[in-house]
């Protein structure tokens, strides 16, 4: 169950911050105007936040201090209408930035999942499930709630910040450099603490998604850890992933939380210094009381937007770890589909012209092939395992490009036919059966969405599955789960023949699809496997004799290369006969 990614103190990797961020901002440039009122009611809302204790400061020297009971109250009004003008623009703001974070991640995750399905088999061939379903949950999640807040945040606290210290310029210069001299302490702590969150985060999503990666092969794989005893073992391999994300969370968390209390330490000693040196410049007549009341507020404002930007600086290194991760699948080359290849219609006549194929480079799978399928033919693979057998069935429907050589559809090279125009007038029928949580109806209608009920049901006959539809509990529409618990693995496969009968294809791809399968059952599946054959170009792997003996043609491989071909009496029988004899 160890797998390479999984291990323990590998560094993750560190990656350009600004390009991440600039990344993010093309998605959110695509809600201009949106973003455009949004920032216009920061704009309002960091203005009224000044005005407030500006406004209080006033009252205390123009009118509390002269007795001018009329005027305070006029002020005081004044006062209010701010506080509720920035109650209401506050409200506009987060919820503009609401609706602008939701429709970007979003849009994200939309292309993400597009592009998903734009990778070829490769890319998910080297990668585990849950890691990749974590980029698409956990990581863009991170990304939204990070937008709705820090955007915001980080403006605010930047207009907030400038405007302070423009407002306190114009009330004493002298008290304004006093307040200053804090930031250099708020900064060089700052720096220090951020450098050591930004790989924490970044290390804690990345055994987060090997984390959601071992979950998820656990539970797809419950059956065989119970047949093998393994439970145990699986619970140590989750304890000591967990305890990673745990040490990675915890440290990544315990210097992020250093930041609130090294700002609130700093801010409770410029509200000293502040108070010291106001009291001194007052006693001497350089200050008023208003004006002290007004830098102890404005000197609060001045240090929460600094303390804001440093906490949604490190919200924001978790958001760009999330989404370097994101972006890195989204970067990964697509598929050479054939986009612009041609709209080619088979007709089932087949040629491989000394393909050759490696998954990994320096170890070829096939070697050299050549083969002939003519229009109607049933071509048998056989051979042991390893011997190519799947292989070919993955360059025949383009899951894979071959090294060397041609795959030729009607005299066309398959490279030059657009993957899903070509996939879509094949039909498979595999060992391992595929269903979804629909109704059987809907499993069926997947070979062919527009198909009407009346047809889909005929496809069920011709597959001889329609008898036991009709025996269970809602007929057409029980509802099936995904690993088809419930019905019995012939059953299953009798619906993914229904649904390659549905299709309609010109070229059929069985893989063991008789496999594992009782002989009554192999019998209803054999006759509904002949009609769904008859006229069809089929290549077939299968281990059981009785199910190759019609084919035209049966190829024999051995480590990649044809060893034999012929029909089944030259290439079974007489194999068969001759190593016998010599026996």
């Amino acid at each position: 169950m160890k797998h390479p990614g999984s291990k323990a103190g590998t560094k993750p990797k560190i990656s350009n911050m600004s390009v991440t961020l600039k990344r993010i901002g093309r998605y959110l440039l695509k809600r201009k105007g949106k973003l455009a009122l949004t920032m216009t009611m920061v704009t309002l809302s960091s203005a009224l936040a000044l005005a407030g204790p500006f406004l209080t400061g006033l009252a205390i020297d123009d009118y509390i201090t002269s007795g001018d009971a009329q005027g305070l109250f006029w002020l005081l009004a004044g006062l209010a209408l701010v506080y509720m003008g920035y109650s209401l623009v506050t409200f506009l703001q987060n919820y503009w930035m609401a609706d602008i974070a939701q429709k970007t991640v979003y849009e994200l995750r939309d292309d993400l999942f597009r592009h998903f399905h734009k990778l070829p088999i490769s890319f998910f061939d080297k990668r585990r499930h849950g890691e990749l379903m974590s980029r698409v949950t956990n990581d863009i999640d991170n990304i939204s709630s990070t937008l709705n807040s820090s955007i915001i945040q980080v403006a605010s606290g930047l207009l907030t910040l400038i405007g302070s210290i423009v407002v306190m310029l114009y009330l004493s210069p002298l008290l304004t450099v006093v307040t200053l001299l804090i930031i250099p302490l708020m900064f060089g702590g700052m720096k220090w603490i951020t450098n050591r969150t930004g790989p924490r985060f970044k290390e804690q999503q990345r055994h987060l998604g090997d984390l959601n990666g071992f979950i998820e092969e656990a539970i797809s794989s419950r059956h065989i850890v119970k047949m093998f005893s393994r439970e145990d073992e699986m619970i140590d391999e989750f304890m000591e992933k967990n305890e990673r994300l745990r040490e990675a969370g915890y440290l990544a968390q315990a210097y992020s939380g250093f930041i609130p209390k090294l700002m609130n330490l700093l801010n409770n000693a410029g509200f000293a210094v502040i108070a010291l040196a106001g009291g001194i410049l007052a006693l001497n007549g350089h200050a008023t009381v208003g004006t002290i009341v007004i830098f102890t507020e404005y000197a609060r404002q001045f240090t929460r937007p600094l303390n804001d930007l440093a906490n949604q600086y490190n919200t924001m290194l978790s958001a760009v770890a999330g989404a370097e991760r994101v972006f890195d699948i989204m970067d990964t080359d697509e598929a050479v589909d054939g986009k612009e290849g041609r709209q080619h219609k088979l007709s089932g006549h087949v040629v491989f012209e000394d393909v050759s194929f490696s998954y990994e480079k320096g170890k070829e799978t096939l070697s050299n092939m050549s083969f002939e399928a003519s229009i109607g033919e049933t071509i048998a693979l056989i051979g042991p395992t390893g011997s190519g057998k799947t292989t070919i069935m993955n360059l025949l429907a383009r899951f894979y490009e071959p090294d060397g050589g041609a795959i030729l559809f009607d005299s066309v090279d398959s490279s030059e036919i657009a993957g899903s125009v070509l996939r879509g007038q094949m039909g498979f029928v595999l060992q391992d059966t595929v269903l979804f949580e629909e109704t059987v109806m809907e499993n069926i209608r997947y070979g062919r969405l527009d198909a009407t009920d009346e047809e889909v049901i005929e496809a069920a006959r011709k597959a001889n599955a329609h008898s036991f539809i009709m025996r269970m509990p809602d007929g057409y529409a029980s509802k099936l789960s995904q690993d088809g618990s419930g019905i019995s693995q012939g059953q299953r496969q009798l619906l993914s023949i229904a649904r390659a009968i549905l299709a309609d294809p010109v070229v059929l791809i069985l893989d063991e699809a008789t496999s594992s399968i009782d002989t009554i059952t192999e019998l209803h599946i054999q006759d509904a496997l002949g009609r769904l054959m008859e006229g069809r170009t089929s290549f077939v792997i299968a281990h059981r004799l009785n199910t190759i003996q019609r084919a035209d043609q049966v190829i024999k491989l051995q480590n990649g290369s044809i060893e034999a071909i012929g029909s089944y009496e030259e290439v079974v029988l007489d194999s068969y006969t001759t190593g016998h004899k010599s026996s």
